[in-house]
């Protein structure tokens, strides 16, 4: 997801070979959105809006601690600070209907892999 996020920023830059970068750090963070599946189960029966602004919250929260602590030992692989909306570098609040969507995509795919029961 982040490679296809990345590579699409060289578009806005012209540049047609259109690379994507991510980090190692990343599979970790990444791998925290398998918390998604159990929230889900005592959430489906709210609006997807909700679900999606509670998920939101969650991922900020889940990039504000790892970035936080990356950051403090200098191996943070992203620094937001140019950002207006930013907040402390490592989360930018603009991204909110980003990883709602994000979340809500999570949710899908973890129920279409069997992760309801």
């Amino acid at each position: 997801m982040e490679i296809l996020f990345t590579s699409a920023g060289a578009i806005r830059k012209k540049d047609l070979t259109l690379v994507g970068q991510t980090s190692l750090w990343m599979f970790p963070i990444y791998g925290m959105a398998s918390v998604i599946s159990p929230i889900s189960h005592h959430l489906k029966k709210c609006p997807a809006l909700l679900r999606g602004a509670i998920y939101s919250v969650g991922i900020f929260t889940g990039e504000y601690v790892s970035g936080s602590f990356l950051k403090k030992h200098k191996m943070c692989p992203w620094d937001y600070s140019r950002a207006k909306s930013n907040v402390n570098g490592v989360i930018r609040l603009d991204f909110a209907p980003l990883w709602m969507f994000a979340g809500l995509t999570f949710e899908k795919v973890m129920e279409l892999a069997g992760g309801e029961d």
